[in-house]
Parts: structure tokens; C-alpha cells; sequence
């Protein structure tokens, strides 16, 4: 990992200082100035260290999720290119630039937020990002009312996203409106943000595959601003079992056969190819957290409760939990 204003390196050890400073062949000031940038650099080293160990946690939170294997092959691409990239700066080679403005491209629940969210932390601790925070917003969080207002609240997200990743879901509602719509005033207001904070700043434009499309087609100007597409595939049926059971587990819950079988039901209903507005993992998410609910009620009145009656989902939790 190579990151900005490494100190230089220092080869004098502090034995060595002192044997020089006893001899008269160092001053008192040379030997302070030289135990002072030793001090930096062992400093330096212990955050490169650290911003290693964080890297790697954050490469490892991607891998943890389940499925999206293209996108998560892609992240790494991204993140070795970063880092070769920077590697090569160093030796004074010619780098591509680092333009890293995204389309996110995908059905609701398929973890575009949380990628990005990784994504903002991997640039950080790899010094492309000050900060890696994310800020998601949408067409409400961009565009005013009047004249003037859109250009002051686009200005306002932007100012709060520097230094990490800008998040715009939904981005295609910026251009539903036509040329009159303020959502073209916004639009304008986010490239030029892209060319004034370029060093600072990561838009990331998501939404659903066909609109997003549609979109960029509509502005190639745009397009060419977002060179990194990523689609994110609906998940599979085994998939959504698997973060299901990631869910409970993490909660200190478990589903037995009947509650199981009866959740399968339920995701074959809303799930697979011929859906068309698949659930995905949010669908997963509010089946599970009303399951925890409806069980709470019916435990609430039980006189005597086993650590295993407190752990089960059974089939009236899972059924109750359904949502059209």
C-alpha cells in the first residue's frame, strides 16, 4: 500500500547517533533532527500497518457476502489497479488516470448500497479517499423547487459527500422531467462538482438496469464521466436461504423444517426469472425481522420458556411474516 508524504528514510541508528554526537562528529541539532524523522517513520509505518489490516478487513467484508461474485471480481480489479497505479507513481512510470465514478446497475436488494459502503472504506484506507464515508441520496435530496434552489441543494450534498462517495439512487429520476425539469440543473451541478473535487470525491449513480441504461444513453456527455459499470444479478433461490440463515444466525435465531420449507414458498413465489420486481435480500430482510416479531408475541404469554423456545422460528412466525 503506498500512500502520499512518506517520510524519508533515515539510516543512522540511534546507537549510532550517539556515538557520533560523543565523538564531535554530529551536532546536538543533527542528532535531534535525525531521531525526530526516525520517530516519523516508525510512526508511518505503524498507520501503514493499520491502514493494511483495514484494507484487508474491508476485503474480507466483501467476501462475505453472499453471492455477487462478478461484482466482488470486479472490486478487486478495481483495487489491485488502484494500487499498481500508485505503485508506479512512485516510480516515476506513467498512470492511467483514476477515475473511479461508477453506475451501479440492479433490482432493489441486490447490495449495491452495501458495496459501495465497502468500496468507501477500501478507498480510504488505501489513500484515494480522506474519509470513505458514504451519503445516499435521491432525486428529492437533489432538486428544489425554483429557480436557483436545485443548484443550492445539490451543492449541499456534494459539500457533505467530500472526501467519501456520493450515492444517487434512482439517478435516472434527474432526467425524467425533460429539458425544463430542474433535474437537468442538477445534473449540471454534478459534473462540474466531479471536475472541481475529482481528487475528492466519488459519484456513484444506481438504480435498476433498463432505466439506468436509458439514462446513459440519453446523456453521453454523462456516460463518458462514468467509465466503471457494475451490474449486480438478482439473487438465486439458494442464495436468499443462505442470507436468511445468515440473518437468523446472527441474531441468535434458527428456523425449523416446517418454517423452512414454508420460507422456500415464499421466495420461489418472489424470486427467479419470470418475477418481475424480485425481492431479493430487503424481501428476505422483512420476512425474517416480522417472523422475530410475531414470535415475540407468541412467546410473550408463555409461563415457561427453554433457551430453545426463545431461539425457534417456527411455521405460524414464518407465514405470519409473509408480505405481498
Amino acid at each position: 500500500m503506498v500512500r502520499k508524504g512518506s517520510p524519508a528514510r533515515v539510516s543512522f541508528s540511534v546507537g549510532k547517533v550517539s556515538y557520533l554526537l560523543e565523538k564531535g562528529d554530529m551536532s546536538p541539532v543533527e542528532a535531534l533532527e535525525i531521531l525526530r524523522q526516525q520517530e516519523e517513520q516508525m510512526a508511518f509505518r505503524g498507520e501503514e500497518e493499520k491502514a493494511r489490516l483495514l484494507l484487508e478487513q474491508s476485503l474480507q467484508e466483501l467476501d462475505a457476502l453472499v453471492g455477487l461474485e462478478p461484482v466482488k471480481k470486479l472490486v478487486r480489479e478495481l483495487q489491485a489497479f488502484v494500487q499498481v497505479q500508485q505503485l508506479r507513481r512512485r516510480e516515476g512510470l506513467l498512470t492511467e488516470p483514476l477515475v473511479l465514478h461508477m453506475v451501479f446497475m440492479g433490482n432493489p436488494g441486490t447490495g449495491k448500497t452495501t458495496v459501495a459502503r465497502i468500496l468507501g472504506k477500501i478507498f480510504r484506507e488505501m489513500g484515494v479517499l480522506r474519509k470513505g464515508h458514504l451519503v445516499e441520496v435521491e432525486r428529492a435530496d437533489l432538486v428544489g423547487e425554483y429557480i436557483g434552489h436545485t443548484a443550492q441543494k445539490t451543492r449541499e450534498q456534494v459539500k457533505k459527500a467530500l472526501g467519501g462517495i456520493l450515492f444517487i439512487d434512482e439517478a435516472y429520476s434527474l432526467a425524467r422531467g425533460g429539458e425544463k425539469d430542474f433535474g437537468k440543473e442538477s445534473i449540471d451541478c454534478l459534473v462540474k462538482a466531479m471536475e472541481d473535487h475529482k481528487d475528492n470525491l466519488i459519484l456513484i449513480l444506481a438504480g435498476y438496469q433498463r432505466e439506468m441504461a436509458h439514462f446513459l444513453r440519453t446523456n453521453p456527455g454523462l456516460r463518458s464521466r462514468f467509465p466503471i459499470h457494475i451490474t449486480f444479478p438478482d439473487y438465486t433461490l439458494e442464495e436468499l436461504l443462505e442470507i436468511a440463515d445468515l440473518m437468523l444466525q446472527q441474531r441468535d435465531y434458527q428456523m425449523d423444517r416446517e418454517a423452512r420449507e414454508e420460507l422456500i414458498k415464499i421466495l420461489r413465489r418472489y424470486s427467479g426469472v419470470d418475477v418481475e420486481n424480485p425481492g431479493n435480500a430487503r424481501l428476505v430482510r422483512n420476512i425474517i425481522e416480522r417472523a422475530i416479531r410475531r414470535q415475540a408475541v407468541r412467546l410473550v404469554g408463555e409461563e415457561k420458556l427453554e433457551r430453545k423456545d426463545l431461539m425457534t422460528i417456527t411455521l405460524a412466525d414464518i407465514r405470519d411474516g409473509e408480505e405481498g
